[in-house]
């Protein structure tokens, strides 16, 4: 019996198999060992939705490994994914607004517009336009049974799907490869999203071949893993700009205070270190942990009978101690606009220059370059 190559569907589910999953891990600690001998050979990829104003858990979950990355080394482009605000929404909101406090965040955070392409989706044709060729290469049935869509579509409730929420991962594939990255840093929920962009660069080279024999258009992007850890909402559940749970990055020392003393806790008097039992003290010890590099337990220990109010005084301190150079940095930043749409006009003419020539490849490869 002859083996039949998997479809998109079943390769996504395939990358989260528990096999898959060792075989990404030791990929990824591979390219670390890559990294730090010589950074040369990789590019990087990732960004964000201008939805809300970045907080805590996009910083411990991504922002700072970026900055990690950059400080390594590899070439980095970060993406403001302004047409994705669409993909389940009726209208753009405060876009503007949102966009510059998020060039506010990545500079204050230590991003630098010198080593790190920051440039935004509406603002490169040859990005977006890449979408036609990606789509003529996979089903509607492959999307709707892709993991990343199906996750968009129960966040929307039972809002119709867009057509734009529908290829939400075409349009994902097309981030990654404008600019040819070889690396995208994920979290392990992320990984089928960058196996449906390989699924892409592969149909794309089987179906239109290639302009140089010696290599394909299209390079297989590899996961990094991100080894950041999960911080909760206020309220112990999942941080979200929506539920209004969370710390924001540009927040000021007395709103970080007020909220976190609002923050859930347990009537347990003795505070200890016990993420499965008492998550949301959990969640706040290892907030301070992560603000002080020290373990959550020796925390926990040191505030021993202080109840939920030695915790959150500890957490404050810890939280506006560690950001309070970063928020005085956001609001030099934030006080010359002029300054940050300058970065973001640069580096939109730098991922328009490198998306003009992934375009013309592309062309030349399906013959239509004339």
């Amino acid at each position: 019996m002859t083996d039949q190559p998997l479809d998109a569907g079943e390769q996504l589910a395939a990358s989260t198999s528990e096999a898959s999953l060792r075989r990404t891990e030791a990929r990824s600690a591979e390219i670390e060992a890559q990294i730090a001998k010589d950074p040369s050979g990789f590019r990087v990829m990732t960004g964000d939705r201008p939805t809300g104003n970045l907080h805590l858990g996009h910083y411990f979950g991504s922002l700072a490994n970026r900055v990690r990355i950059q400080d390594a080394g590899v070439e980095t482009f970060i993406l403001i994914a302004d047409y994705q605000v669409i993909t389940d929404r009726d209208g753009t909101g405060p876009i503007k607004e949102r966009v510059l406090g998020m060039l506010a965040d990545y500079l204050a955070i230590g991003l630098d517009p010198a080593r790190t392409v920051i440039y935004a989706h509406s603002a490169v044709p040859s990005l977006n336009q890449l979408m036609l060729p990606f789509l003529s290469l996979v089903t509607d049935a492959e999307l709707r049974r892709n993991p990343t869509v199906k996750a968009e579509l129960e966040a929307t409730g039972d809002r119709p799907m867009s057509g734009l929420l529908l290829t939400y991962p075409v349009h994902q594939a097309a981030d990654i490869l404008f600019c040819k990255a070889n690396l995208v840093p994920v979290g392990k929920d992320q990984l089928p999203h960058l196996e449906q962009t390989r699924v892409v660069a592969r149909r794309f080279d089987e179906r239109y071949g290639r302009v140089d024999p010696a290599r394909p258009v299209f390079p297989q992007a590899e996961a990094l893993l991100s080894k950041a850890s999960t911080v909760l909402g206020l309220d112990g559940t999942k941080m979200s700009k929506t539920k209004g749970n969370v710390i924001e990055i540009g927040m000021d020392a007395d709103t970080t205070a007020r909220l976190i003393k609002k923050a859930v806790t347990d009537s347990d008097r003795h505070i200890t270190y016990d993420p499965e039992n008492r998550p949301e003290v959990s969640n706040l010890l290892m907030l301070a942990s992560l603000c002080t590099h020290r373990e959550p337990a020796e925390i926990a220990a040191e505030i021993g009978d202080g109840g939920g109010g030695g915790l959150k005084r500890l957490v404050t301190e810890a939280v506006n101690e560690f950001f309070a150079p970063i928020r005085a940095r956001r609001v030099e930043l934030a006080a010359d606009p002029g300054y940050l749409w300058d970065v973001l006009r640069r580096g939109n003419a730098v991922a328009n220059e490198v998306g003009d020539a992934t375009l013309a490849e592309v062309r030349a490869a399906m013959n239509m370059d004339y």
